[in-house]
């Protein structure tokens, strides 16, 4: 059901005000007065997908130092985009940033669109990557509605709606507090007043712009809000993982598919993981190479994504110089292996073999 607005809604002067003295220093922000960059914004708004600002903030320097345009992004072969975002996680946004950028070096020129209509025909934008590079790069008064964003809309107006069926009317929630001047500006302080005053956990309400307009903060249930539905159980999966060193130390690595989970990622190559934990004898069957003999190293790796635990036992085995590398697999020398793009589940393997 829709939330009455009959009250006077906050004023966004009142916040722009606040965020003039208080924003944010954050690398791909521009100084007070300047436009920041479309590549800049969209590259941020990408990395900052599922992602903290704190972890974000050393890939998105990489990535200008290494492709500090567009263009240079377009031209780079796939796997250094993603060796060099190994680590981020969600390596699906690494494959869509890498086609959006041809999409715009090679269909627009070199030049993001300025509408959300012709941002969200690109390779890998949604609605809300749309609105944030329509409105802080090019002023488009567009409603950008992230985590924070909602976190502040539902106190503001006591959204009672359970999460994430709330989301379309906090949109429109905050569709309404969007001003014509100054959108840009409005949406970083948004982001920015969720991320430093009305956060998850003892939201500072006396330091709020706008904590006298706050529904929540009246009833003194602002840590309440918004209202999320009880969380299921995360559903466990169980894999084996075989480091393959040869006598010259280099270590076999497989390709992944280039669809669907890591898609296109680098890692040690494992077995099928499954919701029943096997047996080595049963792993051994999903081997990548024949070995004189298999060990089982001490510990597994655990790993969280965003839908399923994973565990996976490592097994160990050494072979001979002249072994081959199946199809799809290559071996990679010790003083590339580190370069090589893993995500982080399969770095942790490699820090369990080692260590």
């Amino acid at each position: 059901m829709p939330v009455s607005t009959e009250s006077p809604l906050p004023a966004a002067a009142d916040l722009l005000h606040w965020y003039d003295r208080h924003r944010r220093t954050l690398p791909w922000r521009a100084a007070p007065g300047e436009r920041t960059e479309p590549y800049r914004v969209w590259l941020s708004e990408v990395m900052l997908q599922q992602t903290t600002v704190a972890a974000a903030g050393g890939y998105f320097r990489r990535f200008l130092e290494r492709f500090p345009t567009v263009e240079a992004l377009a031209d780079a072969p796939l796997d250094d985009v993603l060796k060099l975002w190994a680590g981020l996680g969600y390596y699906a946004r690494a494959r869509n940033l890498h086609a959006c950028a041809q999409a715009v070096a090679r269909e627009h020129g070199g030049v993001f669109p300025d509408t959300e209509e012709g941002l969200r025909a690109l390779p890998g934008i949604g609605a809300y990557t749309a609105a944030a590079i329509a409105a802080i790069a090019f002023d488009r008064p567009a409603t950008v509605v992230d985590g924070n964003v909602e976190r502040v809309v539902a106190r503001i107006f006591a959204v009672e709606e359970e999460m994430p069926r709330a989301k379309p009317e906090l949109r429109r929630l905050a569709g309404l507090l969007t001003p014509q001047q100054r959108p840009g500006d409005f949406a970083q302080a948004m982001m920015d007043l969720g991320a430093t005053i009305c956060t998850p956990r003892r939201p500072a309400c006396a330091l709020c712009p706008w904590t006298a307009a706050c529904t929540a903060r009246a009833a003194g249930t602002q840590e309440t809000f918004p209202r999320k539905a009880a969380k299921t159980a995360r559903p466990r999966r169980f894999g084996t993982a075989f480091w393959v060193e040869r006598e010259d130390g280099a270590v076999l690595l497989r390709r992944r598919p280039a669809k669907g989970l890591l898609g296109g990622m680098a890692e040690i190559p494992s077995s099928d993981w499954t919701a029943e934990r096997g047996s080595s004898e049963e792993a051994l069957a999903s081997a990548p190479v024949a070995a004189r003999s298999w060990r089982t190293l001490t510990g597994s790796v655990g790993h969280v994504f965003s839908h399923f635990a994973l565990e996976l036992g490592v097994l160990a085995a050494r072979v001979p110089q002249r072994t081959p590398a199946p199809e799809n697999c290559w071996w990679s020398p010790p003083s590339e292996l580190d370069g090589e793009a893993l995500p982080s589940v399969m770095r942790k393997v490699v820090a369990l073999a080692r260590g």
